[in-house]
């Protein structure tokens, strides 16, 4: 019996979680011979440049006025980038970290009314769960909210004005060249910061760069381009809860590979972190058990 398009894109997106999720491994262990910078530059430009070799026509198409559309979403795509790795640079858990980043979609409906977007009930509701969440995680006595942490929460203010900005693109330009655009220019603002403020060193061992090219393509230039895919499949309200595994893969994956240990204090603060991602995402939480049930 063949599966359903919806049914195809949840597999799909599943796969873009756990790629996603291996992407913080592969970055940490490339960072062991790149500085922070450097690597995300290197990364960003060789998967954008792979995705406009995969469809050079569709960005010579694109008009002014969507190129004045895509410049922003672009640079805070950049912006979220920069925080990112260095939040992974000097963390002290990988985990946490991903837990921390994945506020960006708790952050997405506080940030809507200034673009003229009315929050639901829903978001009100999470607040409680990510204040304890937080709690959790900063009053254990193994940890504290240090440059690292701060650099995450960041990216996840800038990641949230991205989300914003790229679902307006995402209507008025192709997704291959967004996501291609996005790219490189997370890679000409990475690499032009790393220009001013770190050394450059291509002297690394091969194990390093085998590092590099996983994150380049597969956790980059693959997981975008299935990500693409399966949302042209199915409504987005079935990616919207899927898509929050990526920090579970993230936490699962430190621990098994990096020999990472939490608290029960800790899990208990990410537990309370992810319990707000759900219940601020609920109706697509219910519209996903709906549609799963209807599909069987």
């Amino acid at each position: 019996m063949p599966l359903s398009n919806p049914v195809k894109a949840d597999l799909l997106l599943l796969l873009t979680t756990l790629l996603a999720g291996a992407g913080w491994i592969f970055s940490k262990e490339s960072l062991a011979g790149l500085t922070p910078l450097l690597f995300m530059g290197l990364r960003f430009t060789a998967s954008g440049l792979i995705l406009v070799a995969m469809d050079s026509r569709s960005l010579t198409r694109l008009t002014r006025a969507q190129w004045r559309t895509a410049f922003p979403v672009g640079l805070f795509f950049g912006c979220i980038m920069i925080f990112w790795v260095l939040g992974l640079h000097l963390a002290n858990y990988i985990s946490v970290g991903a837990f921390l980043f994945s506020l960006g979609i708790v952050i997405v409906p506080l940030l809507g009314p200034l673009f003229g977007e009315k929050p639901h009930r829903w978001v009100f509701f999470s607040l409680p769960f990510v204040v304890a969440g937080l709690a959790c995680l900063s009053l254990d006595s193994e940890f504290v909210i240090g440059a690292g942490e701060l650099c995450f929460l960041a990216a996840a203010f800038f990641m949230a004005l991205f989300f914003i900005l790229n679902g307006r693109a995402s209507t008025r330009l192709p997704t291959l060249p967004l996501t291609a655009i996005q790219l490189l220019m997370a890679g000409v603002i990475t690499f032009t910061a790393s220009a001013f403020t770190e050394t450059w060193s291509f002297d690394q061992p091969w194990s390093i760069w085998g590092w590099f090219a996983a994150s380049v393509l597969l956790a980059t230039t693959l997981r975008f381009s299935i990500q693409t895919r399966a949302q042209g499949m199915a409504p987005a309200s079935h990616g919207a809860i899927i898509m929050t595994l990526e920090p579970v893969w993230a936490a699962l994956l430190a621990v098994w590979w990096l020999g990472e240990n939490m608290t029960l204090l800790q899990v208990s603060g990410c537990a309370l972190i992810f319990a707000a991602m759900l219940v601020n995402r609920w109706p697509a939480v219910r519209y996903w058990m709906r549609s799963m049930r209807e599909t069987r």
